[in-house]
C-alpha cells in the first residue's frame, strides 16, 4: 500500500472522528468508511487499525466498527493526564518564557474573547485547543508535547460534545492568569494556575457525559 494513502486515510478519518462527523457511539463497515472517504478499503483498514490503538475506534466482530462514545471516566483519566503534562510544561515554560510564544497565546485568547462575544462557539474551541497545544510545543520538551498529543485529541471530543452547554467565559480569564505567570517568570504559580483551570473544565465537562 502506497504510504501517503494510508496517511491520508487515517488523517481523514480521525479528522471525522474529530469532529463527531462520525457520531460517537454509531457503527460502519470498513467499505461505508472508506465509500464515505471516496477512498478504497486498504487504507482505511490501515487507518481503523491506528486508531482503535489510539482508543477513537472499535472493531466488533460482525457488526463493523464502532466509534468509541464519549464517556464520562475516560474523560476524567484524560483531563488527569493534561492537568500533569501541562504543569509540567508551564513551568517550564516559566522558567524560560519566549516572547513570541507570549505573543501567540495572547493573540489566540483575544480570539477565543471575540468567538466567544459573537457566539462562534466553534471558533472558541480552535482557539482555545490551539493554545493548549501551543503551551505544550513552546516548553521546550518534546516528550511533553508528544506524551500530550492522544489526550489532547480525546479533550477535543469532550469539549465538543459539552461545547453548546458549558459556560466559557471563565476560560479566558484563566488564560490570561496564567500568560501573567508565565510574563513574569514564575514557575508555581503557572503550573496552579493551569491545574486550577483545567480541573474547572474537566468538572462541567463530567457532568454533560454519560
Amino acid at each position: 500500500m502506497n504510504a501517503s494513502l494510508g496517511a491520508t486515510a487515517y488523517a481523514a478519518l480521525k479528522q471525522a472522528v474529530l469532529d463527531a462527523s462520525l457520531t460517537p457511539g454509531s457503527t460502519a463497515s470498513e467499505p461505508e468508511i472508506a465509500a464515505r472517504l471516496g477512498m478504497s478499503r486498504t487504507p482505511v483498514h490501515e487507518a481503523v487499525l491506528r486508531l482503535q490503538a489510539e482508543g477513537f475506534l472499535r472493531v466488533i466482530p460482525k457488526r463493523g466498527v464502532l466509534v468509541v462514545p464519549v464517556a464520562r471516566g475516560d474523560v476524567a483519566d484524560v483531563y488527569e493526564v493534561l492537568i500533569a503534562l501541562e504543569g509540567a510544561a508551564a513551568a517550564r515554560l516559566a522558567r524560560a518564557p519566549s516572547l513570541a510564544a507570549l505573543a501567540e497565546l495572547r493573540a489566540l485568547t483575544a480570539e477565543m474573547e471575540q468567538a466567544l462575544s459573537e457566539g462562534q462557539r466553534r471558533s472558541w474551541a480552535e482557539a482555545d485547543d490551539a493554545f493548549h497545544r501551543l503551551l505544550l510545543s513552546a516548553c521546550g520538551n518534546a516528550r511533553l508535547e508528544a506524551g500530550a498529543a492522544n489526550a489532547l485529541d480525546l479533550a477535543g471530543r469532550a469539549r465538543l460534545l459539552t461545547l453548546g452547554s458549558r459556560p466559557l467565559a471563565a476560560s479566558a480569564a484563566e488564560h490570561w492568569a496564567l500568560i501573567e505567570a508565565l510574563d513574569a517568570g514564575d514557575a508555581e504559580t503557572a503550573r496552579m494556575t493551569i491545574t486550577e483551570h483545567r480541573s474547572r473544565a474537566a468538572r462541567e465537562m463530567l457532568v454533560l457525559l454519560p
